[in-house]
């Protein structure tokens, strides 16, 4: 941004998440991000990210406690970029089956499910996911649309099949195929491993884990960031 300004980042503190990584990951990258739980500082903020690692009950009890559902949800209705990552990705959808039913922000429309029997060409895979698997494009974009479907996303430049790393044993399953901006394949399974609707993106994976292409991420997140604020200055300026 101009005049030196510092693109302010909130990351969501609701005692369920990597927060210092996700934070130091931000600052590699010139975004100054600052933890907290205060519905100001959220609203108030350039940018909000939503990690968590957990159960889904748990996590969705802790934002109710701490009043930070509607705020969450005014963050997806306003504009700003409101980023999920790993648990955080879950919780904008609908509703998990994680331990129970339990309602989601209902942010993205879609169920949350458990991996059901994986299955690898040596036989069953174990539950969770644990380690480093491939992003691919979805077939939905190559199918419906001309030209690079990661352009102008957190996943440009990155390559087809590019390794990250995850953990879980759920995954979101969004009911608009077009939200998806990646898919992998975990055994017979192909899930959402990243998706977008405008200003609210998630990923299953987490970049600050995944080496330099992770940081390749944030660091165009912090290149969308900076050029929907610039949009939103030039509008008022008109």
């Amino acid at each position: 941004m101009e005049g030196g300004y510092k693109l302010r980042v909130a990351i969501v503190d609701y005692s369920l998440g990597n927060l210092f990584s996700v934070q130091q990951a931000c600052h590699k990258v010139g975004l100054e991000a600052f933890i907290t739980a205060e519905k100001r500082d959220i609203l108030t903020a350039d940018a909000v990210i939503l990690p968590g690692v957990g159960a889904f009950g748990d996590a969705m009890d802790c934002l109710r406690q701490r009043d930070l559902v509607r705020p969450l949800q005014d963050i997806a209705q306003s504009g700003k970029f409101l980023i999920g990552i790993c648990l955080g990705q879950q919780l904008l959808m609908t509703e998990s089956f994680e331990f129970g039913r339990h309602r989601g922000l209902n942010i993205i429309e879609g169920p949350v499910v458990r991996f059901e029997n994986p299955m690898g060409p040596s036989g069953p895979l174990k539950v969770p996911q644990v380690g480093w698997n491939r992003i691919y494009r979805p077939d939905y974009f190559k199918q419906h649309l001309a030209g690079d479907c990661w352009h102008h996303s957190p996943l440009e430049n990155l390559r087809d099949g590019e390794y990250m790393y995850f953990v879980h044993s759920y995954y979101a399953q969004p009911t608009d195929p077009s939200v998806v901006l990646s898919v992998t394949r975990y055994g017979h399974i192909e899930f959402c491993s990243s998706l977008r609707r405008g200003n609210v993106m998630a990923f299953q994976f987490h970049p600050e884990r995944s080496g330099p292409a992770g940081i390749h991420i944030y660091r165009n997140l912090a290149r969308l960031i900076a050029g929907q604020l610039q949009q939103e200055a030039s509008r008022h300026a008109a």
